[in-house]
């Protein structure tokens, strides 16, 4: 105590001799100052507005499957009115949404790496290495209701991607006309979700659904089906992350990537023709087989639990029209009507254990 004292006493002495008022900026200690950085960047709701500039043509078209790096800078304004500009790498990403024909742009991967270890300018990214970029596919208002779909997976367990909305700008250099400004979605890198919460990444291809964490598991295909989600699957890693204590535990599954659930409800998503389903409004259980439904009962007791925190993320959403939210209270409202209905549970639930059926269809990615 008496050290840091002397400390701030020494330094205010000096910085009144040697430098004239209101010419210094105020001193933050490094430690404190990276932790609000960290700390805003997702776990704010405030829309983020950013702009990225560069050759964002040559960056769009490049939609090979080893796309390249292409060079950008993203800037936003500051909380003091300062524009912060970060030279960056960027190259797209994906496989539906970057096929050409698909979307009207292509989705993004925002690399920092080279650039954060180079400079020493705060930003709300000094923490970053790499953060994936959702664009629109057919339309922004698809990505405000898949942002509030990880919103969602956050009210459930820490163990799942964070997101923060954005406003994009594009200025594409060399263009005098660009899009008007779009809705995106910035996305935590795994390596930091899996840092965030003591654990570690394992990749691991053909890994049974049985050899997951069982709850972990149960919560998260139940959230799927809550969602109406089918394009995932644990044997491929479509759309899943394994997370451990180490390489010797087991593993527990994280979904991410949800434009094709029904409630997010694109009109470019289908679901694919192996599950003989008719829409994405459609829901079907993919988890494993399960006769006792009593196995089901510590997440259903959990959904029920966060059934008031469900509708208000969606009620009290100024972004959504009333339409939307209507519609989307009217599909929880059957999804709770089913997991407290003994019957209707058996039946959707257990519908794994039909050999007849496509519950056990493994999905290696739409196409």
């Amino acid at each position: 105590m008496m050290k840091t004292f002397l400390f701030s006493f020494i330094y205010a002495i000096f910085t009144s001799v040697f430098f004239p008022s209101n010419s210094f900026p105020e001193f933050t200690p490094p430690s404190y100052q990276y932790k609000l950085i960290e700390k805003n960047l997702f776990e704010s709701d405030e829309v983020l507005n950013i702009k990225l500039t560069g050759n964002l043509s040559e960056l769009m078209n490049d939609k090979a499957e080893n796309s390249q790096y292409h060079s950008l800078v993203l800037s936003y304004i500051n909380e003091d009115s300062t524009e912060i500009s970060i030279p960056l790498q960027a190259k797209t990403r994906g496989h539906f949404r970057k096929t050409i024909g698909n979307c009207s742009f292509p989705p993004l991967l925002l690399n920092f790496s080279k650039v954060n270890s180079a400079i020493q300018i705060p930003s709300i990214f000094s923490k970053q290495h790499k953060l994936k970029l959702v664009m629109p596919c057919h339309g922004e208002d698809y990505v405000i209701r898949e942002w509030l779909v990880y919103k969602l997976y956050n009210l459930i367990t820490p163990k799942s991607f964070r997101a923060r909305l954005v406003k994009v700008t594009l200025d594409n250099t060399g263009k005098k006309k660009n899009p008007a400004p779009f809705y995106g979605i910035l996305l935590e890198d795994e390596e930091q979700m899996a840092k965030r919460n003591k654990v570690v990444l394992i990749n691991t291809k053909m890994m049974r659904p049985e050899d997951t964490e069982t709850d972990a598991f149960l919560t998260m295909s139940v959230f799927e089906y809550f969602i109406g989600n089918t394009d995932w699957s644990i044997q491929y890693m479509q759309n899943i992350k394994f997370l451990a204590k180490d390489s010797n535990s087991i593993c527990t599954t994280v979904p991410y990537d949800f434009d094709h659930a029904g409630l997010v409800d694109a009109t470019y998503a289908k679901p694919a023709e192996e599950l003989e389903l008719s829409s994405v409004r459609e829901r079907r259980y993919r988890g494993y087989c399960i006769t006792d439904m009593g196995k089901f009962k510590k997440v259903i007791d959990l959904y029920n639990g966060l059934k008031n925190d469900f509708y208000n993320l969606y009620i009290n959403c100024k972004l959504l029209d009333a339409k939307y939210v209507k519609s989307t209270t009217q599909y929880f409202d059957d999804f709770y009507k089913t997991i407290n209905n003994p019957k209707q549970l058996y039946k959707e639930f257990s519908y794994p254990c039909d050999k007849n059926g496509t519950g056990n269809i493994i999905i290696k990615g739409l196409k």
